[in-house]
């Protein structure tokens, strides 16, 4: 039976081999936590795509090709 030695009590050669050999990669998985965003919170980039210049530019040139297509509307 081996005797039990405590890894503070090795040499270094063989806590590095230890540490070596219970190393392990991750492979796919990401370990980061994530989660969903809260819908409930302000999101200040959800709002300033509202005042944004060049998306109304775009709505109103659509609109008024519309407008031009039908002339019933």
């Amino acid at each position: 039976m081996k005797k039990f030695i405590p890894i503070e009590k090795m040499q270094k050669k063989k806590q590095r081999e230890l540490a070596a050999k219970r190393r392990t990669t991750w492979g796919a998985l990401n370990p980061v936590t994530r989660k969903a965003p809260n819908p409930k919170a302000y999101n200040r980039k959800k709002a300033r795509q509202w005042n944004d210049p060049i998306d109304s530019a775009f709505l109103f040139v659509q609109i008024k090709k519309i407008i031009y297509a039908n002339p019933s509307l």
